[in-house]
């Protein structure tokens, strides 16, 4: 698996795609071209480690629930700009995301006019069918003992139960084949050859 094999074949399916070799260098380039704007972020631990709400919020209004509240998910719905990552990213071009409340989930099919993934290396996965794995297997039960889920994934911390518990946060799931109609030029992905995140 490479980075460059994957921005081939996000490209073909019509993202723009750009690659970093570090967390910082991908940072720097968001710093640079998100400016003077209001920013939605999704929740995303790839985006904490950057320290990204930081450095945008010196130049940019950012919305993140994560440090403004819950309400800020509806200001962030409404942002110009979007910021989140995958749960995984197939090397054959799909990016997979697994949602408990919706919000990311939904900022990344439509709304806003400008839709950014930041994502690392160890996201990355084979095929379509290895992503979705990963998705389920390995960042969904991260999440979920992060969140402090008394899920039978956050308890044993080795794969998706598919359960029926109440506190389960995979609750919805998205597959982007494609940037979303009249969003091609808009969805970008950056690839950070990096440990980022879940």
């Amino acid at each position: 698996m490479t980075l460059e094999s994957a921005k081939k074949n996000l490209e073909a399916r019509g993202f723009r795609v750009q690659v970093f070799s570090s967390g910082k260098e991908a940072a720097a380039y968001l710093d640079a071209a998100v400016d003077g704007t209001a920013v939605g972020f999704g929740g995303s631990i790839t985006l904490q480690e950057l320290g990204l709400r930081e450095m945008l919020a010196a130049h940019n209004e950012v919305f993140w629930h994560w440090t403004d509240g819950p309400e800020a998910q509806t200001s962030a719905a409404r942002a110009p700009v979007y910021i989140t990552s995958a749960n995984a990213l197939a090397e054959t071009g799909e990016i997979i995301n697994i949602d408990g409340v919706g919000n990311r989930a939904a900022s990344t099919l439509y709304g806003h006019q400008k839709l950014y993934f930041v994502v690392g290396r160890n996201k990355l996965a084979p095929t379509y069918e290895e992503a979705l794995w990963r998705a389920r297997n390995i960042a969904a039960p991260k999440n979920a003992q992060r969140l402090g889920r008394k899920t039978p994934c956050a308890i044993k911390g080795d794969r998706c139960y598919d359960c029926k518990s109440p506190e389960r946060i995979c609750r919805g799931l998205v597959v982007l084949w494609e940037p979303m109609m009249g969003m091609e030029q808009t969805t970008e992905v950056l690839l950070v050859d990096e440990e980022l995140g879940f």
